[in-house]
């Protein structure tokens, strides 16, 4: 349902990303519920997931003041480029409804008390916030499983929500965990052939430089085996045999 956090008076559209482009139907209905508490997004490259991130930061930010959002991603360079190239273009977008006290590299306060905080994923600078209203990981499959379990404990009193969006990166790592859990979680999966924007003939492109492998992990939103093994783990189960009796040599 729309609930009562579409409109603060502020001029901010209900659809934030219709300010940009029109959303897809998956970012429509995460940006319309008011019931997300743990989202794992599950998305191939290219197909808007850090621009939802960036859409429901801003949502939050303006609508549930004073709210605190952190943004987390693997290394400065992307949580630089998250906040320049997507938070901010999308707020100047939306015409600035919330006037900001100040603005930095990563950092912009709100006069209505919020703030928004986008950090590369060093445990040492984050374990010092708490009462966090929106936790977003980005890229979040290349995210140290210590740097995971570091964050979630900032949402112990406030109950603020956890949305995770990534890339598959192999069948490791606590986000290929999550996903295969019996965890509480709201699971979303977008493929390149989800998005509009991403044509037949690019895709096929693709699949012929990249080779299958790679191209089902980037694009078809695969869980592969490692990607830089000689071999894949079908190979190598196909190999082995229950019926040979092992060779000991005494």
């Amino acid at each position: 349902g729309s609930g009562q956090k579409q409109s603060c008076g502020c001029g901010l559209p209900a659809n934030i990303l219709s300010v940009g482009m029109p959303p897809d139907p998956w970012q429509a209905m995460l940006l319309r519920s008011t019931s997300v508490n743990r989202a794992l997004l599950l998305c191939s490259r290219q197909s808007g997931k850090s621009q939802v991130a960036s859409a429901l930061a801003l949502r939050v930010a303006m609508l549930e003041p004073p709210a605190l959002v952190l943004l987390l991603s693997p290394t400065l360079r992307q949580s630089g480029e998250l906040f320049r190239d997507k938070v901010l273009k999308l707020y100047n977008q939306l015409g600035r409804p919330v006037p900001t006290k100040q603005e930095s590299a990563l950092q912009i306060s709100f006069e209505n008390g919020s703030r928004i905080i986008s950090l590369p994923g060093d445990e040492q600078t984050i374990r010092g916030y708490s009462g966090v209203s929106l936790l977003v990981i980005d890229e979040a499959a290349r995210v140290d499983d210590s740097l995971y379990r570091s964050v979630r404990p900032m949402l112990a009193v406030s109950r603020g929500s956890l949305v995770c969006l990534t890339t598959p990166w192999g069948k490791q790592g606590w986000f290929y965990d999550e996903w295969i859990s019996d965890g509480n979680w709201q699971r979303i999966k977008v493929s390149a052939y989800d998005c509009p924007r991403i044509s037949k003939e690019f895709l096929a492109e693709e699949k012929a430089a990249l080779g299958e492998r790679w191209y089902r992990q980037e694009y078809e939103i695969s869980f592969e085996s490692t990607i830089d093994a000689v071999f894949s783990q079908v190979d190598i189960d196909a190999a082995l045999s229950s019926a040979i009796k092992p060779l000991w040599i005494g």
